[in-house]
């Protein structure tokens, strides 16, 4: 699932309020830094830093999708390996032990409710 994208409300506010007040006077000055040129500036500055982190999103997006299907793929491959060394040295023998199976003259058969460990008698 793909990770939501981010919108700023305040932002979306900004540039209403930054449209009105042009319309009052392009070139307002309303002392302390506050004029409509450095509002805009500040506007453009988060439009672009939302834009550069909803990018990012979409790129750790496809990372994960390719991890994940690269983890699958390690998946298979990894119970092939075993299926080979299977058919080569056999499913009793200690090379299918070392490459992780279970050999199958180890294997314990567990009936219905039978426990795998053995209950000591008293």
């Amino acid at each position: 699932m793909a990770r939501q994208k981010r919108t700023s409300k305040v932002l979306e506010r900004a540039v209403r309020r930054a449209a009105g007040i042009d319309s009052i006077d392009p070139n307002i000055d309303l002392g302390n830094g506050l004029t409509l040129s450095a509002f805009s500036t500040l506007i453009e500055r988060m439009r672009a830093k939302e834009n550069v982190y909803n990018s990012a999103l979409s790129n750790l997006d496809k990372l994960y999708r390719e991890m994940l299907e690269t983890e699958c793929e390690l998946g298979d491959m990894a119970e092939h390996m075993l299926m080979a060394v299977a058919t080569r040295y056999g499913k009793s023998s200690v090379e299918y032990g070392m490459a992780g199976g279970a050999p199958k003259n180890q294997r314990s058969k567990r009936l219905r409710g039978e426990s795998p460990v053995p209950v000591p008698a008293e």
